[in-house]
């Protein structure tokens, strides 16, 4: 059975980006094609209005996502993504805007809901504010928690780490005590040969004097 629908099967970019950065007017600083994705920089600040006019005026109805991202070396290090997906055009857009750990970004719940719990993930992994968001608080790691794990300068190990607590019959958190052989790294490689024996190596030492000692009692008995 035929299905009919007024979204084409693959959607063009052409003309996108001239139509979006027209409407968009002085909101916009960068737009660009990438990777075949149509991506605009835009005004922290004018974050909702921009929003907003894509979903009522340019049929971009759904908010996908919310990602984060983070360069250390920027003077307003974060990146906030919102992924927009038109039904009727089959079409989606990236739209970002930056900022710093004090700047908080324009909350968009009050254009979706579902934006409420995306910003979260962000404000618990990056540490980045929504102003305007009622309920900004971690989603992802425990009560207690510090830091914010997707910072490049958070540390890999963490700074707590849990175990379960045969006296206290429950999981406690601990501050990160690695075994010093945890702080040891060889980087020779194995290929081009070690001045150590790695283990399960003796194995192979065994075998080689096994096979030296048949060899020699079928020599023996010739």
């Amino acid at each position: 059975m035929n299905v009919l629908h007024s979204a084409p099967k693959f959607a063009s970019n052409e003309g996108v980006i001239e139509t979006l950065t027209s409407a968009l007017g002085a909101s916009v600083s960068v737009s660009k094609e990438k990777h075949g994705e149509i991506i605009f920089t835009v005004k922290r600040n004018a974050i909702e209005d921009v929003l907003r006019t894509l979903r009522d005026d340019h049929e971009y109805q759904q908010l996908m996502e919310i990602a984060g991202a983070d360069y250390p070396d920027r003077a307003e290090r974060f990146e906030v993504v919102y992924m927009l997906l038109s039904l009727t055009k089959n079409h989606r857009v990236m739209v970002k805007c930056s900022t710093d750990e004090a700047t908080p970004v324009p909350t968009v719940t009050t254009l979706w809901p579902n934006a409420g719990w995306l910003e979260r993930e962000v404000f618990d992994m990056y540490g980045v504010v929504f102003s305007g968001n009622s309920d900004l608080r971690r989603i992802l790691t425990d009560y207690g928690f510090e830091g914010h794990p997707f910072r490049k300068d958070f540390p890999m190990t963490g700074y707590t780490e849990l175990r379960y607590s045969e006296e206290e019959k429950r999981v406690v958190y601990e501050p990160v005590e690695l075994p010093q052989d945890m702080r040891t790294f060889d980087f020779l490689s194995p290929w081009e040969g070690a001045d150590y024996v790695l283990p399960g190596d003796e194995k192979a030492d065994d075998k080689k004097a096994d096979d030296k000692k048949t060899d020699d009692k079928k020599g023996g008995d010739k």
